[in-house]
């Protein structure tokens, strides 16, 4: 159960901090619903507070060292697919809010400009997927945005 004022993963939007809990009428029956404020876009997201899959605290220190570990790993088979069955394999994990899943996809990004040209969705899916994670970890470990991007470019080098 969250309380106003903490912050949680909205899947697919990133951080947010929650704003208020509101009773609305669906139908005859009433929901109770958290109301998030998205960091990056001030973006208003409503999620019931009985959904499982809704919203998720932030990662402890334990996953942000293996969102790490995994952006150094660079030792892994790149897919060579075509770039629209990439984009919709990494957008699906996305969407699931996992912190290892998005550091998967950046990886496999950052890797795979290495060899050849991103396409347009796929530069823009890195830059989002780079926000994301240091967004979290920003607010899950302290620090500046600017300053955990530049660790996690450093990965790379």
């Amino acid at each position: 159960m969250f309380k106003i004022g903490d912050y949680a993963v909205c899947p697919g939007h990133g951080v947010g901090q929650l704003v208020d809990v509101e009773e609305r009428d669906l139908g005859g029956e009433s929901k109770s619903f958290y109301i998030l404020k998205v960091i990056a876009n001030g973006m208003t997201v409503m999620v019931p507070t009985d959904s499982l899959e809704g919203i998720r605290g932030l990662v402890g220190e334990e996953e942000i060292d293996q969102v790490y570990d995994l952006l150094k790993e660079h030792d892994i088979k790149i897919d060579n697919s075509t770039w629209n069955r990439r984009y919709r394999e990494y957008m699906g994990k996305i969407k699931t809010g996992s912190l290892l899943e998005i550091a998967d996809v950046l990886r496999a990004l950052f890797l795979l400009k290495e060899t050849k040209n991103l396409s347009f969705g796929e530069k823009k899916m890195l830059d989002q997927c780079k926000e994301l994670i240091s967004e979290e970890i920003s607010l899950a470990r302290g620090g500046e945005v600017p300053e955990i991007k530049t660790t996690i470019d450093s990965c790379f080098q």
